[in-house]
C-alpha cells in the first residue's frame, strides 16, 4: 500500500492499493471522529481528486478508532453565529448556501464514478447516517449503531440522511427513526436492509470489504460505472424513463474495447485487463 498525494490532511488518512481501490478513513479518534471543519473541506476534495484521476475503481470509507463517528463537530456551528449583524433575509441566505455546501461533501460520493463501501464500527450518529446513506453499500461490526441524533438537538437532518434514508430502508422504520432519534442497531439494521452483512470484529470486516472492493475492481470500470449511473437514475426516474436512458446509455459503452477484453479473457481462461477510466 501507499499514501496518496494529498497534503496536509487533518481529518483524515487516505490509503490507495495496488489493486485500485483507495481507503478513505476518519482520523480522528481522540474526537470520536467527529465532523469538524477539516472534515468538511476535505473530504469532498478527496474523493474529488480521486475520481478525477480515473485510476480508482472503489472507494472504501472507514474509520479509526471504537465509534465510526459521533456526528458534526460543535466547532462547525460557530460559524453560524457571525452574522448576527446581518438583516434577517440576508443571514437566511448564507446559512442556506453554508448548508448546501455541507450537502454537497457528502454527495460526492454520491456523484463519484466508482462504488463507495462505508465500514462501519461502534457509533454512527448524526452526520454519520447522512453520510453513510450517500454511499452503495454499508458494512457494520456487531457492536454498531445508528442515530439520526438532530431530531432529539431540536434540529431537522439537513445534509442527506431525509432525502436518502427512504431508498435504503422501508419508510415506516426511516420515518421512526427520525421521529424518535433511537438507536439501531446492527442486527435489526441488517434485518431491514440498511447494511449488507455484520462481522464480529472491525478487522473480520474491513478484510472482507477489502476483498469485495478487490473483486469489482477487477471489473471494467466502465461496465462498474455503468451499473452506479443507472441504478442512481433509476432512483428517481420511471422504469420507461430508465429503460430509455439505458438503451442511450448502452448504445455508446458497446462501442468500449472493455467488451472484446472480457470476451478473450474468459475464452482465453485469463484475468482481463481494462483500462482505467479518463481523468476528468
Amino acid at each position: 500500500m501507499k499514501k496518496y498525494d494529498l497534503p496536509t490532511l487533518k481529518a483524515f488518512t487516505v490509503t490507495v492499493h495496488d489493486n485500485h481501490v483507495a481507503e478513505i478513513c476518519l482520523d480522528r479518534p481522540e474526537a470520536i471522529n467527529s465532523m469538524n471543519n477539516d472534515f468538511w473541506r476535505e473530504l469532498p476534495a478527496i474523493v474529488n481528486k480521486l475520481d478525477m484521476a480515473g485510476t480508482i475503481r472503489v472507494i472504501i470509507l472507514s474509520s479509526t478508532g471504537k465509534h465510526f463517528t459521533a456526528g458534526m463537530d460543535l466547532e462547525v456551528f460557530d460559524s453560524m453565529d457571525d452574522d448576527k449583524d446581518l438583516e434577517p433575509s440576508r443571514s437566511a441566505e448564507k446559512k442556506r448556501r453554508w448548508i448546501l455546501k455541507l450537502q454537497d461533501a457528502f454527495t460526492a460520493l454520491e456523484k463519484a464514478r466508482m462504488p463507495v463501501i462505508a465500514a462501519v464500527q461502534g457509533a454512527c450518529i448524526g452526520g454519520g447516517v447522512d453520510m453513510i446513506c450517500a454511499t452503495d453499500m454499508r458494512f457494520c461490526t456487531s457492536n454498531a449503531f445508528f442515530n439520526i441524533k438532530e431530531t432529539e438537538l431540536g434540529i431537522t437532518a439537513d445534509v442527506g440522511t431525509l432525502q436518502r434514508i427512504e431508498k435504503v430502508m422501508p419508510s415506516g422504520l426511516a420515518r421512526e427513526l427520525a421521529y424518535t432519534s433511537r438507536d439501531l442497531d446492527a442486527t435489526e439494521a441488517k434485518s431491514c436492509g440498511f447494511i449488507n452483512k455484520v462481522f464480529g470484529s472491525q478487522d473480520e470486516m474491513l478484510t472482507e470489504v477489502r476483498q469485495l472492493a478487490a473483486t469489482i475492481a477487477k471489473h471494467s470500470p466502465m461496465a462498474v460505472n455503468g451499473v452506479k449511473e443507472m441504478l442512481n437514475y433509476s432512483r428517481e426516474h420511471t422504469v420507461a424513463e430508465s429503460l430509455n436512458y439505458m438503451a442511450t446509455w448502452q448504445a455508446g459503452m458497446l462501442q468500449a474495447p472493455d467488451v472484446k477484453e472480457a470476451l478473450s479473457a474468459a475464452k482465453e481462461k485469463r484475468a482481463a485487463n481494462y483500462d482505467g477510466l479518463r481523468p476528468l
